[in-house]
């Protein structure tokens, strides 16, 4: 069970870095190698356990992670940010999990969505980004009509199979991740920010056919090394993002790959009904800068639907 860990930085996570190292270096099964692809222009991390490789490559989330890895030569990837905590027998509860489920790609849950509680719970139901599901026992995610997703709120079981997931850690075959063509979503660097990659990535895995499960309970832990927000400018940057890639990952992976025209139907109700709510609230509050920002990503994604750069994308193939 050979395997390259692969980290994706900028070289600001500090000490949070320094214990991802540490407990790569402690694993019962240790990698063949950590490479490091830090953005271009950044100064190397001084954090080490002195078997890191740095490698410059350009920045975003996706530029950082849609490589060839040519420099690969296991056969699987462990694929990870830079502020993830593994228990020392992690990697090898990840291998069983593959083993043991026939599966192609592993992702350990280091969101607890399931322990929201119930108003928050509802909250996020009104807006439509994500959906509680209870007495499920086979999926973990899923995603829905609204470019949200749904989770299971009481995980009984050890694995589940799910359409999308964390991207935070997860792992696979370093010819699987090839197949879903990342690089093809580099679109998404336009965002500026870490929105969306992850259900992208995953789901174009689920899309084309690859099995992929949650593995519950691992002991493996999100350290979350990302930047506050800091200002109100960069909180409605954030905001206008997030109403950019709902709409492109709406048309691109729901309504462009759907046959069933009363779906078809289904689908641009909940996405109406996304944005209607999302401005509604905001007009509600009187929170014009937030509605302007809103607005503007809306705006942002019918433009960049219309534009050569999207209509030249290669069409996403549903292989299910």
């Amino acid at each position: 069970m050979n395997y390259t860990a692969v980290i994706r930085t900028l070289g600001r996570a500090g000490e949070k870095y320094q214990h991802l190292l540490n407990s790569l270096c402690s694993q019962t099964i240790k990698p063949t190698r950590i490479l490091v692809y830090i953005a271009e222009g950044y100064p190397l991390p001084k954090e080490s356990c002195g078997k890191e490789e740095y490698i410059y490559v350009k920045k975003g989330m996706v530029a950082q992670r849609a490589l060839p890895y040519d420099e690969v030569e296991t056969e699987y990837i462990l694929f990870v940010d830079d502020d993830i905590y593994f228990p020392s027998d992690s990697i090898e509860k990840l291998f069983n999990a593959l083993k043991e489920n026939n599966a192609d790609v592993v992702s350990p849950d280091v969101y607890d969505n399931a322990s929201r509680c119930i108003k928050s719970e509802l909250l996020m139901t009104l807006s439509g980004r994500m959906r509680a599901r209870r007495h499920d026992n086979k999926w973990a995610y899923k995603v829905i009509a609204t470019a949200g997703y749904s989770y299971n709120k009481r995980p009984k079981q050890k694995t589940y199979l799910s359409q999308t997931n964390a991207g935070a850690c997860f792992l696979c075959r370093k010819s699987d991740f090839l197949k879903i063509k990342f690089h093809e979503e580099l679109w998404l660097d336009q965002i500026g920010y870490a929105i969306g990659d992850d259900q992208i990535m995953f789901y174009k895995m689920y899309l084309s056919g690859l099995k992929q499960i949650t593995i519950f309970d691992t002991g493996i832990k999100h350290l979350d090394a990302g930047n506050n927000i800091g200002n109100k400018e960069k909180e409605l940057k954030l905001i206008e993002g997030d109403f950019f890639f709902h709409k492109i990952f709406w048309h691109r992976f729901l309504q462009s790959t759907e046959r069933n025209f009363m779906r078809r139907i289904w689908n641009r109700i909940w996405i109406n009904y996304f944005y209607g709510f999302g401005f509604f609230i905001s007009m509600i509050k009187g929170a014009k800068l937030t509605l302007e920002a809103k607005r503007k990503g809306l705006n942002r994604a019918n433009a960049f639907l219309r534009s050569k750069d999207y209509l030249s994308l290669p069409r996403i193939e549903k292989k299910i």
